[in-house]
């Protein structure tokens, strides 16, 4: 495919940025976008960077009816020498497109997005902070545009990318939170779309995450859709338990997302030569795990995240309380891991980082 030039227009006004040590999840953005069209006509075309702004849209465009979008989620380090850090671009890329092929969306060129993310990195460096726990939270998606009122696909889409500098997701940091296993509502099926990136499974998840938050728990556990048996997800995260020494988690089974902080973990565990297992399981082996005193640890991976320890799980009226409430060893040492090699401060075997060259280019 041949690489498109991607135009710049830069902002005639700069905004103010935000106190680094005070920072929330996703309220802040930059000053600037990526954004590329596509249209059966040209496919995807125009890639360019412009002032953070809204979009005009028909009140018919089909996203706003039938949801056809997808998105994914990665993060911008800047690291103690001034260097600007992605952590596995590609892979979100890749997931991208695995998200589009089930949304009957597009796919994308991953150079153009990867070009057009570094070069959007490169103007917005300074929006990157520094402090511990903060990262430049970088948010590509593509939403269907037709103005159409009929089921079926979109013939035209748009492509963004924006920017966020954020604090911790939890405001609890690296400690570990109460959960309530979810009983009652499910977030995927297989089959459906839960091994997506796509917005309606979020949606599908709110009501749950709104009652657990009002008796008090940080996130749902959910288990699957079918016998409401199998443990899945912890929120929007991929879940590992330590049962007897043993690391599992549950196997990806088509309604649940492949997390990239996931396949972080799995590799460094492996090479830490410690016993992991990707397997199906139930909430009754892990209540009864507890019971043995044998469930030593429990943690969720995400990039939002990266690492969030479950000090208690309430399933009914049950509570299951593991490590004595406190992060455990495996969490913290995958936590300072992948942390230092997302930041530049340890080093990277495995070749996950890339380095944006953020010499300023003319525009």
């Amino acid at each position: 495919m041949t690489k498109q030039t991607i135009s710049v227009q830069l902002s005639q006004t700069k905004k103010q940025k935000p106190d680094p040590n005070r920072l929330e999840f996703g309220r802040v953005f930059t000053d600037h976008m990526f954004v590329m069209d596509y249209s059966a006509e040209n496919g995807w075309h125009d890639p360019r960077i412009v002032p953070y702004q809204p979009i005009e849209m028909d009140p018919a465009a089909m996203v706003y009816h039938y949801g056809q979008s997808v998105f994914e989620g990665l993060k911008a380090y800047v690291s103690d020498d001034g260097k600007v850090l992605l952590f596995r671009p590609e892979k979100n890329v890749e997931r991208l497109n695995k998200s589009n092929d089930r949304l009957c969306i597009p796919r994308v060129d991953p150079d153009t997005v990867l070009d057009g993310l570094k070069q959007l990195l490169q103007i917005e460096k300074e929006w990157i902070p520094a402090a511990e726990g903060t990262s430049l939270y970088i948010r590509p998606f593509i939403i269907s545009t037709e103005p159409y009122l009929g089921v079926a696909p979109s013939k035209t889409y748009k492509l963004l990318i924006i920017l966020s500098p954020v604090g911790s997701y939890y405001k609890e940091g690296i400690q570990p939170v109460k959960i309530a296993v979810e009983s009652e509502f499910v977030r995927a099926v297989t089959g459906g779309t839960g091994n997506a990136k796509t917005a309606g499974n979020y949606a599908a998840s709110l009501k749950a995450q709104e009652v657990a938050e009002s008796k008090g728990f940080s996130q749902v556990l959910w288990l699957d859709g079918v016998e409401k048996k199998y443990i899945e997800e912890v929120g929007s995260m991929n879940i590992f338990f330590k049962i007897d020494g043993e690391i599992v988690t549950p196997a990806l089974n088509g309604s649940i997302l492949e997390g990239i902080t996931r396949n972080s973990v799995l590799y460094l565990l492996k090479q830490w030569g410690l016993p992991v297992t990707e397997k199906k399981i139930s909430v009754d082996e892990l209540i009864q795990a507890h019971k043995d005193g044998l469930l030593e640890e429990a943690f969720g991976t995400g990039t939002a995240a990266v690492i969030s320890p479950v000090g208690e799980l309430i399933w009914k009226d049950e509570s299951l309380v593991i490590n004595g409430g406190e992060t455990g060893e495996i969490a913290k040492k995958l936590y300072d891991t992948i942390t230092g090699i997302q930041k530049g401060a340890l080093p990277d075997p495995f070749g996950w980082t890339v380095e944006v060259d953020t010499v300023t280019q003319s525009c």
